[in-house]
């Protein structure tokens, strides 16, 4: 035994290293896609189906191995139906973000780079502070690298200058955009009355999320939009990135995850 590990040491190169990073962080991208969902159940029941084969291939077991092999090879089809939804979920955020890179992270180093992507955050703060106020329900999405040109269409093209008196207007209860999300675009209030994905998560939402809330995590689940939500029952924020939500957050803390979201300084909010 200890003869096969020192061979086996000895034959490890980079490339031996390379793959089985690469694999690991492949897994943990596949599990943050699908936890909270049925689907991690079927995943961890096909990964032990796979270990299965490999081990009594390994065994030599030929009978159990070939039974083994037939249902994998095709499972892939059931695979495909099965996981449907996140697959699709998978390559849209491949498409977006990258799976082993985003906006400070490189693998699991950090490095810092100048966001592009600027945001009047403050016209933003002011609006959604009177509404929660008045209790005018909001979904505003702020868009990034996915400019969600496709979600804007099912909406009213407005692009027009970032104010929080308009955005106020938008989500006047009397008024015919007020229902649906704003997008938010290159600083501009690109469109309104826009109809969201509701997320396909079926565990760990809890039951008093509105529409609003399931409009805003599936949203982010698909793109690398951020969301904020103003309840209309309570008047309170939410703030909504890759999926998760923050419920019942404060407006400083609600500043403090923008400004680090946009990379702004501190003294571009808080006059």
């Amino acid at each position: 035994m200890i003869q096969l590990l020192i061979y086996c040491f000895i034959n490890f190169t980079i490339i031996d290293f390379l793959d089985i990073v690469l694999v690991a962080l492949l897994l943990y991208e596949i599990y943050r896609l699908i936890r909270g969902t049925a689907a991690i159940n079927i995943f961890i029941g096909i990964l032990f189906i796979y270990f299965i084969f490999k081990i009594v291939s390994g065994l030599g077991m030929q009978m159990l191995s070939e039974i083994l092999g037939e249902f994998i090879s095709v499972g892939v089809i059931a695979l495909i139906i099965v996981f449907q939804q996140e697959i699709r979920r998978f390559l849209l955020l491949l498409g977006t973000r990258g799976v082993f890179f985003n906006r400070n992270k490189i693998f699991f180093g950090k490095f810092q780079f100048k966001n592009p992507y600027y945001i009047d955050i403050q016209s933003i703060i002011k609006a959604i502070n009177k509404m929660s106020s008045t209790r005018t329900g909001a979904l505003i999405v702020i868009t990034k690298k996915n400019t969600l040109e496709d979600i804007s269409q099912t909406g009213v093209l407005l692009e027009a200058k970032m104010s929080d008196q308009l955005l106020e207007s938008i989500f006047y209860k009397n008024n015919p955009l007020h229902d649906g999300a704003v997008i938010i675009l290159n600083n501009k209030i690109h469109a309104a009355k826009c109809v969201l994905p509701i997320t396909t998560k079926s565990q760990g939402i809890p039951e008093k999320y509105g529409l609003r809330h399931r409009a805003a995590i599936g949203i982010t689940e698909q793109s690398d939009a951020v969301v904020i939500v103003v309840s209309e029952q309570t008047g309170q924020f939410a703030y909504c990135k890759n999926g998760e939500i923050i419920e019942n957050i404060y407006i400083d803390k609600l500043i403090t995850l923008l400004e680090q979201e946009f990379n702004l300084p501190d003294k571009s909010t808080k006059k």
